[in-house]
């Protein structure tokens, strides 16, 4: 009996070996065949490569339609390197006058590069097609050598530029240098290595090695909609061209998740060409990098944190002057003008800086300062894109009254645009903070996919005050915005413009004749898909936000309402 349990034991122990054997040269054959497929395949086209040298490898990046379709937003492209072997051209005019039949070759140059004898390698002519490397090769020119090569390309040019980035070199690498490129430069970077070539060495190699260290490569899916990019560069182009701006930008977001469906600027650049532009700040994601006193649109901040802590109700009144005087200092309505009694409502609906301040007052320093730090105003948002800056807000920590007032209607503070629409969001949401994202998911090269969307949320003000300042917001809009003109039959929109004055960083204080116009809308109101943010940087002929940019913020809201078939809701 034992010696038959010991033959049952060595013949199950012999079936678990067989069964372990066997999942390895499964896993092995799926990272060969499935993860390594296209290293191996590039390995068999080797004839066109240089010996010893890796052909550049990244991953790509990816829209995501609205149906769900994902688009090649940045890729890589393959040509050949055409050089030569400057000793083994016999006759370099000859052979200049062949090649420059099938490429554009300057021949003073070629010339200089064929006369080097010395010299073993000169590339002569890059990135060329494969139609023109095989009339090439079929003229079997002495000297002449062909060399499979890649580059990033972006297919859409300069769509979505800012946030996609570009690649370039640091020293010899080529890295992510700017927007989605950089941040998740260790993400798309590849690491480029020999295959092993001994089988069984590679089939029983290191586990860790094989998930691990390439787990950290993949593609990155992003939540921007194409159509919806394309169409809010366009209506910006038009922006800045009607108004000569010196810069707008917009972004459009769900403010439910943070999830962003587009971004742009204008001035805008071409990733496939940035070489060519002189102007190295045209790279810039002013709406991630850059802080500005973005003013009136930080007025609903102001009224909901007064509104959730009951130092105001909707019809909370006060007696406007016209200006406030406080600290020895005068602050006025934009216009000079008093208004007599007025409630909250026309603090908002006419954009009164004396009632904004009159209602930080009534909070008080400590309390309008808390207010504002759990709007998130002052810190980063975490959004992924790389160089976020924090924003300026010394001026809550003064103790003066006059920096509590200026702050209450968006001037001695300075936001991001990313900051300042993730806190208006709050507005909108049900009261609570989101963190805006535009990578959904990294598609790992091992064949795994892993979603970088969370469900963290922060509680700023509560839901039902986040309703009445909606409600307050959405009035603004029926009855006040260019008296109500542009007020939609069946989809309630809640809105409200800026216009801030722009600081003379040189001689202090403000320029007189230099504004930043802002508008800001969220859409269903009272359960919003998208909120829009629109800023412009010294508009010209234009004295505020309401005549430069509702027309373009009305222009993308109907285009998102139709295209994404928003229904009605009033």
């Amino acid at each position: 009996m034992r010696a038959n349990s010991s033959f049952l034991f060595r013949v199950r122990l012999i079936s678990i070996g067989c069964f372990l054997v066997g999942l390895v040269l499964i896993g092995k054959l799926y990272l060969v065949q499935i993860v390594s497929g296209e290293v191996y395949r590039e390995k068999a086209e080797r004839q066109y490569a240089r010996p010893n040298q890796d052909l550049w490898d990244r991953g790509t990046i990816l829209f995501t339609t609205r149906d769900g379709e994902k688009v090649s937003a940045a890729t890589l492209k393959t040509g050949f390197t055409l050089a030569l072997i400057p000793k083994d051209v016999r006759d370099s005019e000859a052979v200049w006058s062949t090649l420059s039949k099938y490429t554009s070759l300057d021949k003073e140059a070629f010339l200089a590069k064929a006369e080097k004898r010395d010299d073993p390698y000169e590339e002569v002519a890059r990135r060329l097609p494969a139609d023109a490397v095989e009339t090439i090769e079929a003229q079997k020119l002495k000297g002449v050598s062909l060399y499979k090569e890649r580059w990033r390309f972006y297919p859409g040019e300069k769509l979505a530029a800012h946030l996609l980035g570009f690649v370039g070199f640091d020293g010899n690498l080529l890295l992510g240098r700017s927007g989605l490129e950089r941040y998740y430069n260790d993400v798309l970077s590849r690491t480029t290595s020999e295959l092993r070539k001994n089988f069984f060495a590679e089939i029983f190699s290191d586990v860790k090695h094989s998930l691990g260290e390439e787990r950290s490569e993949g593609d990155l899916i992003t939540s921007i909609e194409p159509t919806a990019q394309n169409f809010l560069e366009t209506t910006l182009s038009e922006l800045q061209s009607t108004f000569t701006a010196k810069q707008v930008g917009g972004i459009v977001m769900d403010p439910q998740t943070g999830r962003i469906y587009a971004m742009a600027l204008a001035p805008t650049f071409d990733p496939n060409d940035y070489g060519k532009e002189t102007d190295p700040m045209r790279f810039t994601n002013s709406l991630v990098e850059n802080v500005y006193e973005m003013g009136s649109i930080i007025k609903p901040i102001t009224m909901a944190s007064g509104l959730d802590a009951g130092v105001v109700t909707a019809s909370s009144t006060y007696t406007d002057a016209g200006f406030l005087t406080l600290n020895g200092k005068t602050i006025s309505n934009f216009d000079g003008k008093g208004r007599g009694k007025v409630d909250m409502q026309e603090v908002l609906s006419q954009s009164l800086n004396t009632g904004a301040a009159t209602v930080a007052l009534k909070l008080g320093k400590d309390r309008f300062r808390e207010y504002f730090k759990q709007f998130g105003l002052g810190e980063e948002t975490g959004i992924d894109l790389p160089s976020e800056a924090a924003g300026l807000v010394g001026n809550l920590k003064s103790g003066r009254d006059i920096e509590l007032a200026t702050a209450s209607y968006g001037q001695g503070i300075a936001l991001t645009p990313i900051q300042t629409i993730r806190a208006l969001s709050a507005l909108g949401n049900g009261g609570y903070l989101v963190t805006p994202h535009v990578v959904t998911d990294i598609k790992y090269r091992i064949g795994l996919t892993r979603s970088l969307e969370g469900d963290e949320k922060r509680q700023v003000i509560k839901p039902e005050t986040s309703e009445e300042i909606t409600r307050m917001l959405v009035r603004v809009v029926d009855t006040a915005l260019l008296e109500g003109t542009y007020k939609m039959t069946q989809h309630s929109i809640a809105a409200k413009t800026g216009t801030g004055l722009i600081a003379d960083s040189k001689g202090g204080g403000y320029y007189p004749d230099k504004f930043l116009h802002s508008f800001f809308g969220y859409f269903p109101a009272y359960n919003p898909r998208f909120i829009v943010f629109l800023f412009a940087v010294e508009p010209q002929g234009v004295a505020f936000a309401s005549a430069s940019l509702t027309s373009p913020f009305f222009k993308i809201a109907t285009f998102l309402i139709n295209y994404y078939e928003i229904p009605p809701d009033r």
